[in-house]
This record gives structure tokens, C-alpha cells and sequence, in this order.
């Protein structure tokens, strides 16, 4: 199946300009154009961005994302290197999400004493 640049947009859940700048940036790879020359995105290309879309998510730099966007051109021989990049990226992710782990658990404890306050507030009025 093929996608006009507005469906891409809409299905990936990113702007045309954002696709237009992906691509300017080597971060996805320039989609076949039609004969009328506008771009023709396919099931593949929309699956790149989705996973492109995921890293972006968890924080990976657009440097790092587009060294591993260069590198799956390669094939099988680069997998090591995107392997590689991915684990660091795990590692930083599992990081983060700990990190909100703790401040998640300050929160509830902040909203259930606040709570408690109310109940007394409530019982002597």
C-alpha cells in the first residue's frame, strides 16, 4: 500500500513537516515519489517511523538516531554496532524510568498525606 505524504503524517501521528525534516536530516530515507513526483510512502516506511517515533520517545538523540539510521543500510554486518547503540540507549531508558519511579512514589505519598489532611479538616468542621 502507498501513502501520500498527509496520510504518512496522520497514520505516524508526526507533522509534514516533521517527515519533510526527517528526511532532509538522513533520518529516514527520501520515499518513492509517484508520477506526479509527490512523495509515496509505503508499509515499510511507516513502520521506520514508527520505530523512529519510539526512540525520540525515550529521549534518543537525533545524532544517535540517525547514526543508527546510516548503519541499517549496511545490513547484518553493522547489527553489532546498532545492537550496541540500542543496549546504551535500553540502559539510559531503564535509568530514567527509575528516576520517575522515585519521583512517582513522592507524589503518592504527598497526594495521600494531603488526603489525610482533608479527612481531619473535614472531621472537626
Amino acid at each position: 500500500m502507498s501513502y501520500s505524504i498527509a496520510q504518512a503524517a496522520q497514520r505516524s501521528g508526526l507533522s509534514i513537516d516533521t517527515l519533510r525534516y526527517y528526511e532532509r536530516i538522513g533520518l529516514v530515507d527520501p520515499p518513492a515519489r509517484d508520477s506526479g513526483g509527490r512523495r509515496s510512502y509505503s508499509d515499510d516506511d511507516l513502520g521506520w517511523l514508527a520505530f523512529v517515533t519510539r526512540l525520540r520517545t525515550t529521549g534518543m538523540p537525533i545524532r544517535m538516531m540517525r547514526e543508527f539510521a546510516q548503519l541499517r543500510h549496511g545490513g547484518d554486518l553493522t547489527a553489532g554496532r546498532r545492537k550496541q547503540i540500542l543496549v546504551e540507549h535500553r540502559n539510559d531508558v531503564r535509568a530514567r524510568v527509575a528516576e520517575l519511579q522515585t519521583c512517582l512514589e513522592v507524589l503518592d505519598y504527598k497526594i495521600d498525606h494531603y488526603a489525610v489532611v482533608e479527612r481531619d479538616l473535614e472531621a472537626t468542621a
